[in-house]
């Protein structure tokens, strides 16, 4: 996957995983409470790979532009 699209399904699951959390705690399911939880931070983690990989491409192309200046 790309950054764009690393970081929107990480904000997706974040989404799903308070929602999660929150139908949980309304209807006594601490089971749901925990799967919430655990989404929620899988989406903050693709949230990360995806500013990774985009601070990655965006230094590749800063050192792209300077090897061309050079030449």
């Amino acid at each position: 996957m790309g950054s764009i699209s690393d970081k929107a399904t990480g904000l997706a699951n974040e989404v799903i995983g308070k929602a999660k959390q929150g139908i949980g705690k309304a209807v006594g399911s601490d089971k749901m409470r925990a799967e919430g939880a655990a989404q929620e931070v899988k989406g903050d983690a693709q949230k990360a790979v995806g500013d990774a990989k985009g601070a990655v491409k965006d230094l590749a192309n800063k050192a792209a532009k300077t090897v061309n200046r050079n030449l």
